[in-house]
């Protein structure tokens, strides 16, 4: 149970719950992905993408990673 522990356990309290760390990054993670789509299409990268959902679901995924390493250690 030690992994249970306050400082160990990967909840954030917010307002008086505790969110598990991982759903934090995963919806910062979205949102960045959602705001650089918006920034390629106004640039006009969009339309050369291949796959794009699959850019945009790694490019998702790699700034909620960071954000989670950077913030969190884990």
């Amino acid at each position: 149970m030690a992994g249970c522990d306050a400082p160990l356990s990967p909840a954030v309290p917010f307002l008086g719950a505790y969110f598990p760390f991982w759903l934090i990054c995963a919806a910062t993670g979205v949102l960045g992905a959602v705001v650089l789509r918006v920034i390629f299409v106004k640039i006009g990268i969009d339309e050369h993408l291949p796959l794009r959902l699959l850019v945009y679901a790694c490019l998702a995924a790699i700034m909620g990673l960071a954000l989670a390493l950077a913030l969190y250690g884990r």
